[in-house]
């Protein structure tokens, strides 16, 4: 019998009863679905690192697929991976970067498995140069609701593949994944910081810096109004050149970087705090000295305090309370994104919600996935606490805005967007619908975010 137990993504909200299988293989969760009746429904689930209910079920099935994480081939000659999806792009990190290898996009976390960055076609600082992560994979095994194991690339089920790129799990479960990895000189960047007085000097800081910088990140003060609407310390990256086979580069300082990062003692938040940690004044205090704080300047910074400051606090999200989060993520187009982008930031500055963490990066060329988010245009993510009807408004009025300006949301982190605003952020749902149906004609691959958006039917 399936355990039942409360889940979540990292937001914490919502919290959604479901009934979780466990399978010792993946030929044991194929049989396991052969079994399914008519009214049943299941999604796959990495290590629950999307913020909503993408990987949800409510009253129904949860498939985790983390203990399938083996990998199977690498081939250092070109640098194609061959691995299981339950694989995590940290074991990928410790096992591949020592041989000077690394994922060609990565987000704000290494804790997400390969099957779950396929899904949510993942995208990071490089987007801008690089593409997402869809764009790197060479192919994929899917599981499909009529119990075949299909291969799905861009020539063969070309159609399956756009589907599940960015899919969230609809499709069917990945079992395996072909990805070209990067080839990089060290585990060390060299980054660059530059304040910006406002949001328009921080997208024009990154719009010219574009094609000097491999990776490009600003975090913005969302409570900052006026001329300082958008103030941001903008971080510019590229990677730092190592010694050939030395291991010892980043610790003598000696002009090269090794493929070996600094030891860390990994911190934790224990419990849930009694209330929200993480309020308007506890932010703006924050804010405040982030900002002056992080003047211009170059460092030499390694892999994980780049690309995973959060991951050095494990549990970061209870400090948002029992209640949780949203993150609220937003693209808009290149010749929309100033104006929408500075209505958004008033919106919120106005709202009294504050965003302990915002981020603003350049996008890039569109990648093959139907559902994939990013597009060409500039990104802005928020984390907003969970102050119930209030965020509820404040996400209405932040998604009318998102409308009005051509952009999207990232079905990766939503948790309150309308059905009828999804359908019309994305152009290509009609299209993702007809593969649905024709692979999995009666939704046995279903979640309670794509019940909520009328991505599928109810069951």
């Amino acid at each position: 019998m399936p355990d039942t137990a409360p889940l979540s993504g990292w937001g914490r909200c919502p919290v959604l009863t479901c009934r979780l299988i466990r399978a010792a293989n993946f030929d044991a969760l194929r049989d396991r679905l052969s079994h399914f009746g008519e009214m049943q429904t299941l999604i796959p689930r990495g290590m629950g690192r999307s913020y909503g209910d993408p990987a949800l079920n409510d009253q129904q099935f949860v498939a985790p697929c983390t203990d399938f994480d083996r990998i199977l081939d690498f081939n250092p000659a070109t640098g194609l991976l061959h691995a299981e999806a339950g694989v995590s792009l940290a074991d990928l990190m410790t096992h591949l970067l020592p041989r000077g290898f690394f994922v060609p996009t990565t987000p704000g976390t290494k804790f997400v498995t390969l099957g779950g960055a396929v899904a949510a076609d993942v995208h990071g600082k490089n987007h801008h140069r690089d593409g997402s992560f869809g764009n790197h994979v060479h192919s994929l095994e899917l599981l499909t609701a009529d119990g075949e194991i299909r291969t799905c690339s861009s020539t063969e089920n070309a159609d399956l593949f756009a589907a599940t790129l960015g899919g969230m799990g609809l499709t069917g479960i990945i079992r395996s994944v072909q990805l070209a990895l990067s080839r990089v000189p060290s585990a060390y960047c060299d980054v660059t910081y530059r304040r910006t007085a406002n949001l328009d000097q921080a997208l024009s800081l990154l719009e010219q810096t574009d094609a000097d910088y491999r990776y490009s990140v600003a975090w913005v003060d969302t409570l900052a109004t006026g001329k300082s609407l958008g103030r941001s310390v903008v971080m510019l990256g590229n990677d730092a050149e190592g010694h050939s086979g030395a291991a010892s580069g980043a610790a003598s300082g000696g002009g090269g970087h090794s493929y070996q990062m600094p030891a860390r003692r990994r911190k934790s938040v224990p419990c849930d705090p009694p209330f929200n940690l993480l309020g308007r004044w506890t932010v703006a205090a924050f804010n405040r000295l982030f900002y002056a704080t992080h003047r211009d300047k170059q460092v030499v910074v390694d892999y994980d305090k780049f690309f995973y400051p959060l991951d050095a606090i494990a549990h970061w999200n209870r400090l948002y309370g029992k209640r949780g989060f949203v993150q609220y993520q937003v693209l808009l187009p290149p010749e929309q994104a100033r104006i929408g982008l500075t209505r958004i930031l008033e919106a919120v500055a106005a709202s009294g919600i504050g965003s302990f963490l915002t981020v603003l990066k350049k996008c890039g060329r569109q990648g093959p996935g139907l559902l994939s988010f990013m597009q060409p245009g500039y990104t802005l993510a928020m984390d907003l606490p969970n102050t119930g009807e209030s965020l509820r408004v404040l996400a209405a009025k932040l998604d009318q805005i998102t409308l009005d300006h051509a952009g999207r949301l990232y079905l990766a982190k939503d948790a309150l967007m309308h059905r009828d605003t999804f359908a019309a952020m994305y152009p290509n749902l009609e299209r993702f619908r007809q593969i649905k149906r024709q692979y999995d004609p009666r939704n046995l691959f279903n979640s309670s975010q794509a019940r909520r958006l009328g991505i599928v039917e109810e069951p």
